[in-house]
């Protein structure tokens, strides 16, 4: 069986478990002399680059079977990855190995740390890892490194979900360890994905449901904001086209709605929400008050919003039209008075139902904000 030098985010064994689909065999020390590992610039993962005089530390892994380097080819193959041979040193002596390289050495910046991109990215990276795997035989690795940012996002959101938060007293004290999952299917996965599951959920008194199928939209988590100026009591909305009401028949697929964005890997929702506001608004936040935590559809979709009020000064309104191009947004912004927006919410004239409960909430709070504002 071959020998694979691993150097970076492989050396960290639940992950390497995750790839291999069973737990690795016993690595040893390794070294490649006349290289480095080096951070990649404005990347979490490290590469290895060529350095006279020096020596990359990494350890050896015997892949088990031919299985085992099908998987581990899978998964560095979504990253442009491809094994070149290499001949490292190790306390027994010299050894012929295989490296996972890219076609072109991206560029790096100063030392790597496994042990820094453990705390940050470790937990992460096995999440995504599975679902990598999971597309083994199904999807191409260009395919699956095409929808990387997508994959890793979806984990992030599953990471947020383990998170404990306030839930109201009467719910039931059943846990998602007691539904008994039988299948799991995965049609479709790009941007977004869409999955099945054939289930037996325990019934409230005793017992469990027959086995149903469920479906749902997998998707990230979502930070929206409304700004709004105390001082001027005025708030900025954002006109764009949506996909949605489009391919519902809808004759005017243009909405009304807060600032949102998705929440990228690895970032904290409140930093989706300033980091969005200055894209989309074209302002800036001076403090957020959270509004909701909330699921805006759980019988058919994973995806889950932090709904936050964001204080902002709009004496010098933004541009009327904006977004960002790379993107493909075409926003148009709207500065108007707060009595105005609560009286279309009231005729029931807002159809984004975040902006509803948004617009709700600040009609309830307008009076503290303004006398702290």
């Amino acid at each position: 069986m071959p020998s694979v030098f691993l150097y970076g985010t492989l050396r960290h064994e639940p992950l390497l478990a995750r790839v291999l689909g069973a737990t690795p065999v016993p690595m040893r020390p390794a070294r490649l002399p006349d290289h480095a590992v080096r951070s990649v610039a404005g990347a979490p993962y490290p590469a290895l680059v060529t350095a006279a005089d020096e020596g990359a530390d990494g350890v050896l892994l015997t892949v088990p079977d031919a299985a085992g380097w099908g998987r581990l080819c899978h998964y560095e193959g979504a990253f442009g990855y491809a094994p070149a041979q290499v001949t490292v040193e190790t306390p027994e002596g010299t050894v012929t190995a295989w490296v996972f390289r890219p076609a072109q050495t991206p560029a790096t910046g100063g030392a790597w740390s496994l042990a820094a991109w453990v705390r940050t990215w470790g937990a992460l990276s096995v999440e995504a890892a599975g679902e990598v795997m999971a597309h083994m035989g199904h999807k191409s690795p260009r395919e699956i490194g095409r929808d990387f940012d997508m994959i890793r996002g979806r984990a992030h959101s599953r990471l947020l979900a383990r998170l404990t938060r306030p839930r109201p007293p009467v719910l039931t004290a059943l846990t998602q360890a007691e539904v008994r999952l039988i299948a799991h299917r995965r049609p479709y996965a790009g941007y977004f994905a869409f999955e099945e599951q054939d289930l037996q959920f325990p019934l409230f008194g005793e017992g469990h449901s027959e086995t149903v199928s469920r479906a749902a939209l997998v998707a990230t988590d979502a930070a929206l904001v409304l700004p709004y100026d105390p001082r001027r009591d005025e708030v900025l909305l954002l006109e764009q086209f949506r996909p949605g009401p489009y391919l519902r028949g809808d004759p005017r697929p243009w909405c009304l709605e807060p600032v949102a964005g998705r929440v990228d890997a690895g970032e904290d929702p409140e930093a989706t929400a300033r980091r969005e506001t200055e894209e989309e608004a074209a302002v800036t936040l001076e403090r957020l008050e959270t509004i909701s935590r909330c699921y805006p559809s759980p019988g058919c979709s994973t995806e889950f919003f932090h709904i936050y009020l964001g204080l902002v000064d709009l004496s010098r309104p933004p541009a009327n039209v904006g977004g960002l191009a790379e993107e493909a947004e075409n926003i148009r912004r709207h500065v108007l008075p707060l009595r105005t927006v609560v009286g279309w919410a009231d005729a029931g004239l807002l159809d984004v139902a975040p902006l509803e409960l948004a617009v709700h909430w600040l009609a309830r709070h307008r009076d503290r904000l303004r006398a702290s504002g």
